[in-house]
């Protein structure tokens, strides 16, 4: 282990990938879990999806950590799915962390940053709220998926950003292995579904993509940001860019 403390977050990363890497869902949540013990959260947003993954993580272990960025710009109903997931999962440590108010005082008076400028308004309720929240951590699991958008379309099972090691244990799977996991399990939908929205951001932000549009079109409307900043873009944090990406 004191070896393993001495690696860096791009060597334990690959050691993982060339271990594990072949696998994906729950099969890949257990390599992690081994792999990190007491050290690996989960992060998620209840979102349109979120339930299915949160279904694999607690038939790993429910106790494995969950955070989510309570934002305070949700949807009531997302608060209200929170809850309701988390009791049906019985999931033991959800962590809703919210932005510390000395951080909006000054730039977000009035609660419109998000109009003014989306990527500050991010950085401040999601990003910032995310690195205090995984201080002490060494690996994280994320929802992201390759079918969701261009952004996402080359996704590894397992990659390294920021000193901690990333995985995605949903990045292989479709549309249809999500529904397929919705139906199998009995997992409610988040309660948007249903009226149209494929994926789920804040309130002030989110809307119904167009028919032409991927399933995250409707996020950040009107605007032509497109990703939130809490993972750097695979290929660009390689090559050292800042690109945003998001749950």
């Amino acid at each position: 282990m004191e070896g393993a403390l001495r690696l860096t977050a791009e060597d334990r990363a690959a050691q993982l990938d060339a271990r594990a890497g072949h696998l994906s869902g729950s099969e890949l949540i257990a390599a992690a879990a081994d792999e990190f013990p007491g050290s690996l959260a989960c992060v998620s947003a209840f979102g349109a999806e979120s339930a299915g993954l949160l279904y694999l993580v607690a038939q790993v272990d429910p106790s494995i950590p969950i955070i989510f960025l309570e934002t305070r710009k949700h949807f009531p109903e997302t608060l209200m799915y929170r809850d309701r997931i988390a009791a049906k999962l019985g999931l033991t440590d959800v962590r809703s962390v919210k932005p510390e108010p000395a951080d909006l005082e000054q730039p977000d008076p009035d609660g419109r940053l998000w109009a003014r400028n989306p990527d500050k308004c991010c950085h401040l309720r999601k990003v910032l709220p995310l690195e205090r929240a995984l201080s002490g951590f060494d690996a994280w699991i994320t929802g992201r998926k390759r079918f969701q958008s261009t952004t996402r379309a080359e996704l590894p099972p397992v990659e390294a950003a920021d000193g901690r090691v990333k995985i995605n244990p949903l990045c292989d799977w479709g549309k249809d292995d999500v529904d397929r996991l919705f139906a199998d399990t009995g997992l409610p939908r988040h309660p948007l579904v249903h009226e149209g929205y494929p994926s789920i951001g804040c309130l002030p932000c989110t809307r119904k993509p167009a028919e032409d549009e991927d399933e995250r079109g409707g996020r950040w409307a009107g605007s032509n940001k497109t990703e939130c900043g809490i993972h750097k873009v695979w290929w660009l944090q390689q090559q050292g860019g800042d690109a945003g990406d998001a749950i």
